[in-house]
């Protein structure tokens, strides 16, 4: 498996962008997510023989395990989303749901790799 360079210490690398790659990664270092992975891959991709939903499928998988890789900035985001959840007031729920939105798009960006923590 190639791997992207950087990242924080401690974090394991960022795959090739292949779907291949991607699950190979997912089953060494975030094994809690290959059960989904693969169940949403035969759903979308392999029970229907159509590779369209590819870019889109990887997109959403690259930033879970981008996110999912690094211990910290996952506990970040899932504080954010638990804290909107709590939160009383409908724009500070807002504003913590856009700050956890912002670093999942960032993490499935080509490129993306989440962030590199809490700061994120």
């Amino acid at each position: 498996m190639t791997t992207a360079a950087g990242g924080p210490p401690g974090v394991p690398p960022l795959p090739e962008r292949t779907p291949k790659a991607l699950r190979e990664a997912i089953a060494q270092y975030a094994p809690h997510l290959l059960a989904d992975f693969d169940a949403h891959w035969r759903r979308a991709i392999a029970d229907t023989y159509d590779l369209g939903p590819v870019p889109a499928f990887m997109a959403r998988w690259w930033g879970e395990y981008a996110i999912a890789r690094d211990p910290l900035l996952d506990a970040h985001v899932a504080d954010l989303e638990a804290r909107a959840v709590e939160a009383a007031d409908a724009a500070e729920a807002r504003r913590l749901l856009e700050r956890a939105s912002a670093i999942r798009h960032r993490a499935a960006a080509p490129g993306g790799g989440g962030g590199g923590g809490p700061t994120g």
